[in-house]
């Protein structure tokens, strides 16, 4: 069964300013007070509607059973709105679309189980996908705890130094007409800056982050920041390989759903917001308009590596897609899974060696002149 891409051009428009995308998903899932529909919530979410799906329930009757079971109001409210659009006669995918808190990729994804019967199928698989991504970010945030913890302590510790400990030996240091070491002169250098420029440098920092939030969504924005990203030693190829495995799931689900390739391809491409996928999706989707095979058209696209075109090609002379596909997504899962450990365990000790090398830094330029200030003073 064919999947008439046309039928919802109309929507995409609407779902696009409408809908997070999945980097605001990802610098969102943190609150302080974890009143947002998180990736935690989501995952629990997608995986009791497809149990309660595969039970027999309506899907009606699931939305208003786990608005019962939840505890928390803003909960509640997010799966009264949904249930209250069904009742009206929406589609879920309609429904999902009005809510502010679920992405572009969760709206598609639905859209198409709703279209080709494979809905419960769908929230299995999106349950999986935040699964993973919810495994991730664990690994991730149990590795640099500590190190953020010792960041923090470090930085305060550094800022005292500088705005009263260095201003006190330099007092002591010109009433006994010292002569003071070139790194203690750097230091209390660093420490005038310090003081005299924290205003301002706070103030720039804030103005970056404020302009970065304002142009996420920028195409500009999108093309730089993937650039600078991907070339980042280990953090770069951690970032493809997230991505490669995304879009391998998620062809894996259209094809599953029986929808052809190039149309899989075109709504991949909207249902990613990751700059070089969609450049290289674009590409592929123009050459298989001119002709070419899947395969083919991957070659010089620096996002695809070598091993997605051998298993590609197979798939094309095999008529084997879906089990392709599915094998893809679970090789690039197991990766990302090793080199998000491999990357926090990398980090952690690098930060701590920094903090230190500063903190004995400040420390060395401190205690050089007074050695030499008790000599005089002895004198």
């Amino acid at each position: 069964m064919a999947f008439q891409l046309e039928n919802i051009k109309g929507k995409n428009t609407k779902a696009s300013k409408q809908t997070l995308d999945i980097d605001s998903i990802l610098k969102k899932e943190v609150t302080l007070f974890g009143s947002s529909f998180n990736n935690k919530k989501k995952e629990a979410f997608y995986v009791e509607l497809n149990v309660l799906l595969q039970a027999g329930l309506t899907l009606k009757d699931a939305l208003h059973l786990m608005r019962e079971e939840r505890s928390k109001a803003i909960d509640k409210k997010i799966l009264q709105g949904l249930e209250e659009d069904i009742i009206n006669g929406k589609n879920f995918s309609d429904a999902i679309q009005r809510q502010k808190h679920f992405s572009e990729y969760e709206f598609y994804s639905i859209q198409i189980g709703e279209r080709t019967g494979t809905l419960d199928k769908v929230f299995k698989e999106l349950g999986v996908f935040y699964q993973r991504k919810n495994q991730q970010r664990r690994t991730i945030v149990g590795a640099l705890s500590y190190p953020i913890i010792v960041l923090f302590t470090a930085f305060i510790a550094i800022a005292f130094m500088l705005k009263f400990v260095v201003p006190m030996f330099e007092n002591i240091f010109k009433q006994n007409n010292t002569e003071l070491p070139w790194l203690t002169k750097i230091i209390i250098n660093a420490s005038d800056a310090f003081e005299r420029y924290f205003w301002i440098g706070f103030l720039l920092i804030i103005g970056i982050f404020v302009l970065f939030r304002v142009s996420r969504k920028k195409l500009w924005y999108k093309k730089l920041m993937s650039a600078f990203v991907l070339k980042i030693p280990f953090v770069g190829e951690f970032i493809r390989k997230v991505r490669i495995a995304q879009f391998t799931q998620a062809i894996n689900l259209l094809t599953s759903a029986k929808v052809p390739l190039l149309n899989g391809i075109q709504l991949t491409k909207k249902m990613i917001d990751y700059y070089p996928l969609q450049v290289g999706l674009e590409k592929v989707e123009n050459d298989i308009l001119q002709g070419k095979s899947f395969c083919e058209s991957m070659e010089g696209i620096p996002i695809f590596d070598k091993k997605m075109s051998s298993l590609i090609k197979v798939a094309e002379e095999t008529n084997q897609n879906e089990t392709i596909f599915k094998r893809l997504t679970e090789q690039y899962n197991q990766e990302i899974e090793y080199k998000s450990k491999m990357i926090s365990s990398t980090i952690e000790p690098i930060i701590v060696l920094v903090l230190g090398a500063i903190v004995a830094l400040v420390l060395i330029a401190m205690y050089l002149p007074m050695f030499k200030l008790s000599t005089v003073i002895g004198a």
